[in-house]
């Protein structure tokens, strides 16, 4: 199977310029901005249909949303996705330094397609016959890179200087003359109008040991980092997590920093070349970016959701549980959530960068999370809150089960909306059906699972002096939590 390609999905980041819909505990990657998909969900079905075989993918993400990650995978046709755990963010190059090491686990050399998660390419048909077309280089040991043809001058991305073609590694590739930073608008119209440049997708492939191979030589001190912290790594179920303190001492470095940029020096390590991606491509930075990718109306607007608007153009507008009335809009982005809003003039989005801060500085909640909060066994939504009481709607998966605790300052009653479900209460052991209820009272041991293949809904109100998620004693936990 050296031959056979291994796509890499890095899904790591926060996305905060997405807020409010982008949160640290939930960030953009993991939102259905563009359909029913999660942006994470599209990278895996953008490969469907490739003419070339293809192993399972391997995940690279933040441990704080490993349960999300492999339960958007499950819905996305993954059922044992290879779910590599950053102990800590260390940038990109790192990242793709552990999938590497884990695809050579196996005395294979496979290509790997290193794919961001975060990306929207609205021709997935184009990127995969790019893939194609770039496989035979790969194999031969290139460095291959895709760049996007620039549609406008845009100083927000990245630019890749093309060459001349390279026949020996196959039709459409070109050599990669230089990475270039984001330009000032004049360069930027410089690099459209001369036609010899690309936005950089980020989107990498090649085989594993031509990575590995280039980091002895060009970043030694990432390697050792990375290689001890898988020698060091442990399975735990779908998720395999790297020794913490080695890889704590890795470098942090970008793909393109670590090894892209410094291979004209070091021709010996492999030649570096680049794909044209003839497709609409973004990787939705912010808020105007998903305005410029998506399919707009009549009158330019964006819009999702349960919205009603009246004289407005060119905006986006994100509506949530409610209706949504935007009237005499112009260039605007409205988005709603159920705990926070953002209305804004779609030039100055870029600035949420300086919200968030000041939300960071002010200890807000709703920077952190969602009022929906996703738990490995399901989540739980809070619909309403007041001094001493809590009202959640709490969903269980099929087969899931929350861990046997207790609380030291609330009771709670439970109220069976949806589904059939198994309660211990103390010693007792019981169901409860539709539209049965049962009190937990304070101190008291219990648990709350669903034994079928069906959705599972309770409404929980909680009561008490003190209400806080940290008031919860663990007896048992399936998915082996504090």
């Amino acid at each position: 199977m050296s031959g056979a390609l291994q796509p890499v999905i890095l899904s790591g980041g926060s996305g905060t310029r997405l807020w409010p819909a982008s949160r640290e505990s939930y960030p953009k990657q993991l939102l259905a901005l563009f359909g029913e998909d999660s942006m994470l969900q599209s990278t895996v079905r953008r490969l469907d249909g490739l003419a070339v075989p293809q192993a399972g993918p391997i995940v690279v993400g933040n441990e704080d949303y490993r349960f999300i990650v492999a339960e958007q995978m499950r819905l996305a046709g993954i059922e044992h996705p290879r779910l590599v755990l950053e102990p800590a963010g260390r940038n990109t190059a790192p990242a793709l330094t552990l999938a590497a090491l884990v695809a050579r686990s196996d005395e294979s050399d496979p290509v790997l397609l290193v794919m961001p998660a975060d990306h929207v390419i609205a021709e997935p048909q184009l990127f995969r016959a790019a893939v194609e077309a770039g496989l035979p280089a790969a194999q031969a040991g290139a460095f291959v890179t895709f760049g996007i043809e620039p549609t406008r001058a845009e100083t927000g991305y990245g630019y890749i200087r093309r060459g001349g073609a390279v026949q020996r590694l196959g039709k459409g590739v070109l050599a990669l003359q230089a990475f270039v930073e984001k330009p000032d608008a004049a360069t930027a119209r410089q690099y459209l109008e001369s036609g010899e440049y690309f936005w950089n997708s980020g989107i990498f492939m090649l085989r594993a040991s031509t990575w590995l191979r280039a980091l002895q030589v060009l970043q030694p001190a990432m390697l050792d980092a990375c290689s001890r912290a898988m020698e060091g790594s442990r399975q735990d179920g779908d998720f395999l997590r790297p020794d913490k303190a080695a890889f704590a001492a890795c470098p942090s470095d970008s793909i393109d920093y670590a090894v892209m940029e410094k291979l004209h020096a070091h021709p010996g390590l492999g030649e570096a070349v680049v794909i044209p991606l003839r497709a609409r491509w973004s990787d939705v930075g912010a808020w105007e970016a998903l305005w410029e990718a998506a399919d707009k109306d009549s009158d330019e607007n964006v819009v999702r959701g349960d919205a009603l608007l009246q004289d407005t153009r060119n905006s986006l507008v994100l509506a949530g549980s409610r209706l949504l009335v935007a009237l005499g809009c112009e260039g605007m982005v409205v988005v709603d959530t159920p705990d926070a809003v953002l209305v804004a003039d779609k030039g100055h989005t870029p600035q949420l960068r300086e919200v968030v801060a000041k939300l960071k500085e002010h200890g807000r909640e709703e920077l952190l999370t969602h009022r929906k909060v996703y738990r490995p066994w399901g989540w739980y939504d809070s619909i309403e809150k007041g001094p001493h009481f809590q009202v959640k709607r709490i969903g269980v998966n099929p087969g899931a089960s929350l861990s046997l605790q207790m609380h030291h300052r609330r009771a709670e009653h439970w109220v069976v909306v949806r589904g059939l479900a198994r309660v211990t209460r103390g010693d007792d052991v019981f169901d409860l059906r539709e539209n049965e209820s049962v009190f937990i009272p304070l101190g008291t041991k219990h648990r709350l699972q669903n034994r079928t293949g069906d959705p599972l809904e309770i409404i929980e109100v909680q009561c008490g002096d003190y209400l806080g998620e940290d008031d919860i004693v663990r007896f048992e936990d399936v998915y082996a939590r504090a």
